[in-house]
């Protein structure tokens, strides 16, 4: 190993692990350092598809994703070998170094963690020999007592690397003393020992006033709290692991997003928080769906069953009558696949169920997953295959880029009258239809474009370099002076 390794532990989920780790990517990377992020296995249906092994695509966590970018790097599967994508409450599908895993898939979780440690090992050495700093982000918490002698994401890991670590908390929901002792103690003393520094996150108040716990921690534990990070909202960064807050944001054009239980790729939503112009909220019942504009299925993990719980829920009448009043619908791949006829699953990846009957397209799931990159072009009235209807059609001849992650492979209906084929990827290959002010579309990613947000919006966002240069300054600001160097220098000898 020549790297040095951070880590990045949290007392619970949520904690902003995530979002620390990204911040460390780019501070270290604008100190000249060759950074590189890692996670040995993260649990999401937030993904990216990047760089595979053997010229291949592949899909990591969204986390990561945005990690290797703060970082100055191009993103890749080894920075998160171990991707779970959650299908329900109690099964998983396992994706090993961007690719889908059945074996493991099936595999009782205690036997399964054992071989994909091995699995996940190799990336970890690789990457701390070819970099000068790696970034560990741990998951969850690491101190859970029944997982710990499974748990190979967060102290093994941390161990594997000799990981100078972080351990964050946030103090926003209360007890933060009391989670930080508390993790401290249940972990073993070779593990405590890789502990260099505690963070409080998401402080609201008087930093004065919590004087003199952090003091009285450090004398019972031994570890300095060496950052207090105050309450920051309009940092521009997806939330850890896609945790969507309910509160809406901004004012003007309402859009409710349909929060199904297994919806998928969230972070790309994040442009849209940050519109003064829009108040995005999340709906989970009829109510939260009157006086939207705007009406967004997104993608879903699971798309038979979210389709269920969409009609236990009885949303699927407002969404009926909201496309009939000509309001915009808008589904983004497992939305698309909702708003056709029918789902057909020969494979029983998914299920078979009736769609929602808005556009007369039909979906069969098939084995294999396609990965992808896309570059996209939006129908025009100059194109033969088809134009836009308002209010989409803003976007007519508008061109973009995007990414693919579906089982599923959608046509026209053959015996409906046809669909507008509303966009075609960069092979000419229809990825998105509308009807009337219905849209569906494979892409994800769109409003990450400025062309779409233009368009859309007449509004741009700031490029992400200036986010993550934001999070960098952000630490830089509020951590003690030389902590942040500082634990590069630290021999972590447990």
């Amino acid at each position: 190993m020549t790297a040095k390794a951070v880590m990045v532990l949290g007392t619970t989920s949520g904690a902003g692990k995530s979002w620390l780790a990204t911040a460390l990517c780019r501070y270290y990377a604008r100190q000249g350092l060759k950074v590189a992020p890692y996670k040995a296995q993260n649990m999401s249906n937030n993904a990216r598809v990047v760089p595979g092994l053997n010229g291949s695509m592949g899909e990591i966590g969204s986390a990561q994703y945005f990690q290797a970018l703060a970082a100055r790097r191009t993103p890749e599967v080894r920075m998160n070998p171990v991707l779970l994508k959650p299908e329900k409450d109690t099964a998983s599908q396992v994706i090993v170094l961007g690719e889908v895993d059945s074996a493991l898939t099936d595999m009782p979780w205690r036997q399964r963690s054992e071989l994909l440690w091995l699995r996940a090992q190799p990336p970890l050495h690789e990457l701390l020999a070819e970099n000068d700093v790696v970034v560990i982000e741990g998951a969850g918490s690491p101190a859970e007592i029944n997982l710990h002698s499974s748990d190979y994401v967060n102290m093994r890991c941390a161990l594997e690397a000799r990981a100078a670590c972080l351990l964050v908390t946030d103090i926003d929901r209360g007890g933060a003393f009391a989670h930080l002792y508390g993790t401290h103690q249940l972990l073993p003393p070779h593990e405590r020992a890789l502990i260099k520094g505690y963070v409080l996150n998401r402080f609201r108040g008087d930093a004065s006033l919590l004087a003199p716990g952090p003091e009285q921690l450090q004398a019972l534990t031994g570890v300095p709290t060496v950052a207090v990070l105050p309450m920051w909202r309009g940092h521009g960064l997806p939330e850890e692991d896609g945790v969507f807050d309910d509160t809406p944001t901004g004012s003007g054009l309402k859009i409710a997003i349909v929060a199904y239980p297994r919806m998928s790729n969230l972070d790309e939503f994040q442009p849209l928080r940050s519109l003064p112009n829009v108040r995005l909220s999340w709906a989970r019942t009829p109510a939260q769906l009157e006086g939207a504009d705007w009406i967004i299925l997104p993608g879903s993990k699971a798309v038979a069953a979210d389709l269920a719980w969409l009609r236990s829920q009885k949303l699927d009448l407002p969404i009926a009558q909201h496309a009939a009043a000509g309001k915009a619908l808008l589904g983004i791949c497992g939305g698309l696949q909702m708003l056709g006829e029918s789902l057909l699953d020969p494979y029983q990846l998914d299920g078979n169920a009736p769609g929602l009957g808005l556009l007369p397209l039909v979906t069969q799931f098939e084995r294999d997953k396609l990965l992808k990159p896309c570059a996209l072009r939006f129908g025009a009235l100059a194109e033969p295959w088809g134009a836009l209807a308002e209010p989409w059609g803003a976007l007519a001849g508008v061109e973009a880029a995007g990414y693919e992650i579906h089982h599923g492979r959608t046509a026209q209906h053959p015996a409906m009258a046809a669909a507008v084929v509303a966009v075609r990827n960069e092979l000419g290959d229809a990825i998105g239809w509308s009807q009337g002010s219905v849209l569906g579309c494979y892409a994800h990613g769109l409003f990450e474009q400025d062309a779409v947000m233009r368009a859309l919006f007449g509004a741009e966002q700031p490029g992400l370099d200036a986010v993550f240069d934001g999070l960098a300054d952000f630490i830089e600001q509020h951590f003690q002076p030389g902590v942040l160097m500082g634990l590069l220098k630290q021999e972590a000898q447990p």
